[in-house]
């Protein structure tokens, strides 16, 4: 662990590319409000509160989860001691290297979707396999031969442990969680647009009451709280980068009511649009250049939002 965060120190207070595929790395001061992508996450150092839907996960060092589809997330990470950073690594999932590992170990019976979201411990072997995957930073000519097969190696430790079952579920094209992920996928493209529930599930190949149960069972979240949320993530960051108004900004992302957007925008963020977005600027009105919003817009409580 302490080579691992030796290595992490050297990343950005933002998502930081490390040179191998998929691979980034994080050392932060404040957590994301952000879309995670499907992905490995392993925390090294501090400790870090998620937000998604109506759950907190709370991680602690050496813990890791899996985000098994694309997940509007508010966070909050905290080093373990005053000064110190929060350190964390992450790998995102692709379906077709999950299947090929697949292959190759034994299976279970994963129909449902089942426990979505969890924190587990990472073990020694998990842990050691990152550490030789995040060596290859420092070894680029062996990563092209090294990469791919340690990568293997990571995942097939996860689908060994206690979140392999989210694994299987990601690389089975007739999953529950891959049926989901069709009306996902949807949302994100036309989150600006309304939507009637009956579409999504016929989308997904399902009734609308299997349906419903199984997108709440994916994201903690209704189909209309998955798409508030992006709309109020879309929105913070055109607030921030962009020189428009709230009002604007509002009808922008596909809400009617601009009240109705400053609502529901401080009872996410814990503060009117206008006040929220001040926090991140300089005194000329412009973006604080040591902000980003993947890292640095959650300096508020992470509670959950049933909204």
């Amino acid at each position: 662990m302490d080579e691992l965060r030796a290595i992490v120190m050297r990343a950005g207070d933002k998502w930081t590319a490390t040179g191998l595929p998929r691979v980034s790395m994080v050392r932060a001061e404040a957590c994301s409000d952000q879309v995670y992508e499907p992905m490995l996450h392993l925390v090294l150092q501090g400790t870090k509160s998620l937000s998604i839907g109506d759950q907190i996960l709370r991680f602690a060092p050496a813990t890791y989860f899996v985000v098994p589809v694309d997940l509007p997330a508010l966070g909050q990470v905290s080093g373990d001691a005053p000064g110190e950073a929060f350190l964390a690594l992450s790998l995102i999932l692709d379906s077709g290297i999950i299947s090929a590992v697949m292959a190759d170990v034994s299976q279970t019976d994963n129909d449902g979707v089942g426990k979505t979201f969890a924190v587990s411990a990472a073990g020694p072997e998990l842990i050691d396999a990152c550490l030789r995957m995040m060596r290859l930073v420092n070894r680029p000519q062996d990563a092209a031969l090294l990469a791919p097969m340690i990568e293997r190696e990571i995942l097939f430790r996860v689908l060994q442990g206690p979140q392999g079952g989210i694994l299987r579920q990601i690389a089975c094209p007739d999953s529950r969680l891959s049926q989901v992920r069709r009306a996902i996928d949807w949302i994100r493209l036309h989150f600006v647009e309304p939507f009637r529930v009956e579409q999504l599930a016929a989308m997904s190949g399902m009734s609308v009451a299997a349906f419903y149960r199984h997108f709440r069972a994916v994201t903690a979240m209704t189909p209309i709280q998955y798409q508030k949320r992006l709309r109020l993530l879309k929105a913070r960051r055109q607030l921030l980068f962009e020189p428009h108004d709230a009002a604007s900004v509002a009808f922008s992302v596909g809400y009617e009511s601009a009240s109705q957007f400053s609502r529901e925008y401080a009872r996410m963020f814990g503060m009117p649009p206008v006040r929220d977005v001040a926090r991140f600027k300089t005194p000329d009105g412009s973006p604080d250049p040591r902000t980003d919003t993947r890292t640095r817009l959650a300096p508020g409580p992470v509670r959950p939002s049933n909204q």
